[in-house]
Formats: C-alpha cells, structure tokens, sequence
C-alpha cells in the first residue's frame, strides 16, 4: 500500500487530539491504555480507553474499503511512524505509565502492540528487527571460523 500524505497527516491530527484529551498535568492520575481500533470496510479509526469510552474517531479515505490480506500489517507501520513523529507529547500525557498503543481490529482483538510509553522499556519497531537473526547466525558463523 502506498500511503498518501493526507493518510499521515489524518493519523497525526487524531493522535494530536488523543494527547489532547489527556493534557501534561504536574502528576498522572489516570491509568489506562490507548486502544486504536480500525474498520477495514469503513475506513474508520477510533481510539479508546481501556473502559471502551470513545476517545477520538476519524476516517482515513485511503482506508475505506481496503481489501488487502496484510492490512493490519501495514497500517501498524504507518500508525507507529505517526506516533515515533509525536513521541514527546505523547510522553508528557496524562497517563501512569507503562501505558501503551495497541492497534485493534474491528472485533476489537488486539493485532499489535504499537507503541510502549514507559521510562525504563523501549519496543523496536519490528520492521527493523527483520532479518536480524539470519545477521547473528552469519557473524557467528564467521567467528567460530576465525
């Protein structure tokens, strides 16, 4: 999927107004996680809380009616670029952490975790990760060898 400018800038305004909701008070009150919920047919993104109270709602028009098999695969992509771009508001929210960003179908199963907000804990980007073992197997390889 090739996405579109208007996607990125779709993703960062409903992620903006997620971080609005919960404003950099002096000291987090609130515990929750950010559920991100997204309707493949529709196009709909809605963000909830863990109490299932809409946060936010949007439709991302490149979204609607996608048929592709790895949907939920590349729109995690696209999402946690959004946040990483965001991640010093998204940081300063209202919210005890660990807390995190979890990516959503529409029966409301977890797909993927997107985004940890925690002092101690960083999660990488799986895309990266990818061919990491075949990369230690090799040096490996070449080392016992030396």
């Amino acid at each position: 999927m090739n996405i579109s400018e208007q996607t990125f800038q779709q993703i960062d305004r409903a992620i903006r107004k997620i971080a609005e909701k919960y404003p950099a008070p002096k000291e987090a009150s609130l515990m929750t996680d950010i559920h991100i919920r997204v309707t493949q047919e529709t196009g709909e993104m809605v963000a909830y809380n863990d109490d299932d109270a809409e946060i936010n709602r949007c439709v991302i028009e490149q979204w609607i009616n996608n048929s592709d098999d790895n949907f939920y695969d590349q729109i995690a992509s696209v999402i946690r670029k959004c946040l990483n771009k965001q991640k010093d508001m998204i940081e300063q929210m209202s919210i005890l952490k660990p807390f995190s960003f979890v990516l959503e179908n529409d029966d409301k199963e977890s797909v993927e975790e997107l985004y940890l907000v925690d002092d101690e804990t960083v999660i990488i980007d799986p895309d990266l990760m990818e061919g990491l073992s075949d990369d230690l197997d090799t040096f490996l390889e070449k080392l016992l060898k030396d």
